[in-house]
């Protein structure tokens, strides 16, 4: 079984491909046998970076595999792969932030079902219970701070039925298999772009405030 290096935060390392394909399009399927890569999933977008010499453009999962699409063939065997940390950091950043969004609004009354944290257009889907309480979007960026002036560490766990959590700080754990900050001051700045409520649904839309820790 693949070993999922991403999950402990690793961003480099050497990595043993198992299998190099050429597609189609021209670009090659590498697969490994451990990988630092994060796939696209959960909301987040795949890192990127090189395995080798070879740019990895995307990373998927495929019928449970992960897949690297590089640029060029990798030679079978034991090479060395390195993720885009500029990248990885931005992807984290708002993959926390998207979180700590979705605890303070679960706090009004509404049910978090969908996010995304991509760069340029992140952004948390909730739906409405008999609960619901209407949400500020100056308070809600106002509870963001506090929470990030704070400096909440991240914990990862395993719940009892295996599965992964992120926990910051004594907030309550969500499920996750994404990449986050340490401690929330990674995060920077959180900027509410807008809220809009469409057919008992909210969503907010958010983003990292520019020139805050890049």
């Amino acid at each position: 079984m693949i070993k999922h290096l991403y999950l402990s935060g690793v961003t480099e390392s050497f990595v043993e491909v198992v299998a190099c394909t050429l597609l189609e399009n021209g670009q090659f399927e590498i697969k490994l046998e451990n990988t630092p890569f994060h796939p696209q999933g959960g909301g987040q977008p795949s890192d990127t970076g090189y395995i080798a010499e070879s740019e990895v453009v995307h990373v998927a999962i495929e019928n449970g595999t992960i897949i690297h699409l590089c640029k060029s063939a990798v030679a079978l065997g034991r090479v060395y792969a390195k993720v885009d940390i500029q990248a990885r950091r931005l992807h984290s950043r708002l993959h926390s932030a998207g979180h700590l969004i979705g605890h303070i609004v679960e706090s009004y009354g509404w049910q978090p079902i969908k996010a995304q944290h991509w760069p340029n257009n992140s952004k948390v889907q909730f739906l409405a219970t008999q609960n619901s309480e209407p949400v500020d979007s100056m308070y809600l960026e106002t509870r963001l701070q506090a929470f990030i002036d704070a400096d909440l560490a991240a914990k990862i766990t395993l719940n009892e039925n295996g599965f992964r959590e992120i926990q910051f700080g004594e907030l309550n754990a969500y499920p996750c298999g994404g990449t986050h900050v340490l401690s929330l001051s990674e995060v920077g700045n959180v900027k509410i772009i807008k809220m809009e409520i469409k057919k008992g649904k909210l969503t907010v839309h958010y983003a990292l405030a520019k020139g805050i820790l890049g």
